[in-house]
């Protein structure tokens, strides 16, 4: 595999700027296992460099995510096949046992390494982003999405409580949390820059040059700084109760996915409103469509 293969890209397109590319177009940038460890290594790199302060992430393709690749066959046995950052084990265990680890390694337990990173993050998206996509975008301190950015999070559509990075009620506020999470309708860019999930909404061809001038002011600043006053609002986030609420979204989230298994065989529901149980496949296929 060349490095232009490579599932992300890191560039450094300034100096003190370090930018991860998500670069499976083809799938509208799913993540599957190798995907998402290829990312957690990205992030890694980026934090442990003494020379970087500000770490962008960007997608190639029409969009920036569309949310967890379920064509991926045997994403437990995969799990082997990479060194695992959290200490959770028994991917391979019957029950929900095998599932619950899974996630909190590279869904929950990757979101809160990705949040906590020591130097400012930027997401910068477009097109469309779906459930597991905000779980890529979410983590990072600053936002900035083009005109045409839509989110959209179907899990409850799915018989699940909403993606395993619960971030909805202090991303969107309460009230258009649960609105968002009920009727599993899109949320386009202006109303997500309203409601303060997003930073800035810029026209698509200026995305990457508004991002990386953001991130050049940044990088002027003394990197120490940076990385105090990160942690003290990052802290001051989790002092209002984030960290426990999180944890039980995630609890509650998997006892949707046991409930779900043992009525109708699969982690979600086929009955729910939005179609059978190719629901978040079909949505994937949709955007690749576009």
């Amino acid at each position: 595999m060349t490095a232009t293969d490579s599932p992300i890209l890191y560039e450094t397109p300034a100096p003190h700027v370090a930018r991860l590319v998500l670069n499976r177009p083809d799938t509208r940038n799913a993540q599957d296992t190798a995907f998402l460890y290829a990312f957690n290594d990205a992030l890694d790199r980026a934090a442990q460099d003494d020379e970087i302060k500000v770490i962008i992430v960007a997608a190639n393709g029409p969009h920036f995510s569309s949310g967890h690749d379920l064509r991926e066959s045997d994403g437990h046995g995969n799990m082997r096949k990479h060194r695992t950052v959290e200490t959770w084990s028994g991917f391979g265990k019957p029950g929900a046992e095998a599932q619950f680890a899974r996630e909190k390694e590279i869904y929950i337990g990757f979101c809160e390494r990705w949040r906590n990173i020591p130097k400012p993050t930027i997401a910068a998206v477009q097109g469309k982003v779906i459930a597991g996509g905000l779980m890529l975008m979410w983590p990072c301190d600053i936002v900035i999405a083009s005109e045409d950015a839509q989110f959209l999070d179907q899990t409850v559509a799915m018989g699940v409580g909403g993606a395993e990075f619960f971030m909805h009620p202090w991303e969107l506020g309460v009230r258009k949390a649960k609105e968002f999470l009920f009727t599993a309708d899109w949320l386009d860019a202006k109303d997500a820059h309203r409601l303060g999930m997003v930073n800035h909404v810029v026209p698509r061809p200026e995305l990457d040059a508004f991002t990386l001038a953001m991130a050049e002011r940044i990088a002027k600043k003394p990197l120490f700084a940076l990385k105090l006053v990160k942690e003290a609002v990052n802290t001051a986030q989790d002092a209002q109760g984030r960290r426990q609420a999180m944890q039980t979204a995630f609890a509650l989230h998997h006892l949707a996915h046991a409930h779900n298994a043992l009525v109708h065989g699969t982690l979600v529901d086929p009955t729910g409103l939005m179609g059978p149980m190719q629901t978040k496949a079909n949505a994937a296929k949709k955007a690749a469509a576009e």
